[in-house]
Formats: structure tokens, C-alpha cells, sequence
């Protein structure tokens, strides 16, 4: 039996599916869930001995789950196609899993706004529980922002999980649209009302949250531009709710 699983969801990664598996050779198999890419994602995962699987998006936590539901190692980690695994966190993964005094393991994550790393801007250290005992632990069952409840001891180690969200302004326009409309439809699902200006108030807490009272001024121009899309985000995102519930005219 494989000691430790690695699980990928995928669509449309072809730019960055290669350089994430390449990463994780150390692991003993590696899953990836593709729901339906037009491109070239699903052959490069292959190519990199990944097993792929077809499986219809019904949002991030159930994708994930589904991925989860095909692990056959003892340890399973779950891995975004924009993440990338150090030698230095694979060398803490195993020795972690040879530790064995923990369920789930939390890293830091150590993410890059259009090339420049963001040690500021709430963006680090940013844990995120990627590492965990398979049957131990799932990912919450939501649209958008899953993540990983563990029922057992969970621990941290100190080495980054490099992330490349955003490489260019492009990037983050599109990622906000599409993260803005899914957490907009959540909130029209249960049955939120909002107002015209509760989107205006959110998008400018957005920024001073960010840009002030996280310091993202100390990341420098990046920082501004951060803190401008995280405003625009969360702008749309009840503009989106707004347009979606308020009543006909």
C-alpha cells in the first residue's frame, strides 16, 4: 500500500499542472481529478505518471472530496496545481509521517502577487492544513474556500508551500471575477439579503483591511494592487448578490 497520496484537482492547468507534479515526486501516488480541460492538462499529468480521472465540477469542497475518495495511501496531500513543494517541505513531510504524533499537519503558505512574494498583505504565514492521516480527516462540502477538518491532533511545520496564485494583473482580474461570482451565488443560496451599499462598504473595508491594518504597504506596489483587487472582490461579490435577489422594478 502506498504510504503517501498526493490529490490534484484540475481545469485548464497546462501552465502549471508539470512544475506542481514535478514536485511532488517524492510521494508514492499521485491523483489528479481533471473536470474537463480543453487543454493539454491531462496529458502533461499523465506524462508525470499522475493517475487521471474525469469527474463533473460541483464546486471545490466536493472535487476535492472525490479526489480524497480515490487516495489509497495512508497519508494523503492535497496540493493546488498553482503550489509547488520545496525539497526542504518534502524533507518535513516524510519526516513528519515517520514522526507520526500528529492526524494533520499545517504549513505555512508563502504566496507571490504578480511575481514578488507577500510577506505582508494578511497573505503570510497563512497556514493551511495540507498534510493528513487518510480517514482522519475531509474537506468541508462548500462551493468556494473549502477546507480540510481533521478529528485528530493537528501540528505545524515551519517550511513554506511556495504558492503562485497570480502572475500577472490579468491573473487576478480573472480569479477575482470568478471567486466573486461563486462566493456570490453561495450567499444568494442561503438566502442573504444585502443592500447597494453594503458592497460598497465591504470593498472599501477590503482595502484598508489589507492594505493598513495588514500592512500591505511594507509589499510595496504589489501591495497596492493587492489590496485595489481585494476590494474590487469583495465589491462585486454583494454587488453580484444584490443584482441577483433585489426585487423587480
Amino acid at each position: 500500500m502506498p504510504q503517501l497520496s498526493a490529490i490534484v484537482i484540475t481545469r485548464n492547468e497546462a501552465g502549471n499542472i508539470g512544475a506542481c507534479l514535478d514536485t511532488l515526486a517524492f510521494c508514492d501516488e499521485i491523483i489528479v481529478v481533471d473536470c474537463g480541460s480543453d487543454d493539454a492538462t491531462a496529458d502533461i499529468a499523465r506524462q508525470r505518471g499522475a493517475r487521471v480521472e474525469q469527474h463533473e465540477w460541483r464546486g471545490f469542497g466536493p472535487q476535492k472530496n472525490y479526489a480524497l475518495s480515490l487516495a489509497t495511501g495512508s497519508w494523503v496531500l492535497t496540493i493546488d496545481a498553482d503550489e509547488r513543494v520545496s525539497s526542504e517541505l518534502a524533507g518535513a513531510i516524510k519526516n513528519a509521517i515517520a514522526e507520526d504524533s500528529a492526524d494533520g499537519w499545517e504549513f505555512p503558505r508563502l504566496s507571490s502577487f504578480c511575481g514578488r512574494p507577500m510577506r505582508h498583505s494578511g497573505w503570510y504565514p497563512d497556514y493551511v492544513l495540507r498534510l493528513f492521516r487518510r480517514g482522519m480527516a475531509a474537506f468541508d462540502d462548500v462551493i468556494v474556500h473549502e477546507r480540510v477538518i481533521c478529528r485528530g491532533k493537528v501540528k505545524r511545520l515551519r517550511q513554506p508551500l511556495i504558492h503562485h496564485p497570480v502572475l500577472k494583473l490579468e491573473d487576478a482580474l480573472s480569479r477575482m471575477d470568478r471567486y466573486s461570482t461563486a462566493s456570490a451565488t453561495a450567499l444568494v443560496a442561503s438566502g442573504r439579503k444585502v443592500s447597494f451599499m453594503t458592497g460598497i462598504g465591504h470593498g472599501l473595508f477590503s482595502f484598508l483591511r489589507t492594505y493598513v491594518l495588514r500592512a500591505g504597504f511594507l509589499d510595496g506596489a504589489e501591495g497596492f494592487l493587492l489590496s485595489v483587487a481585494n476590494a474590487e472582490g469583495s465589491y462585486y461579490r454583494y454587488m453580484k448578490v444584490w443584482l441577483a435577489t433585489r426585487q423587480p422594478r
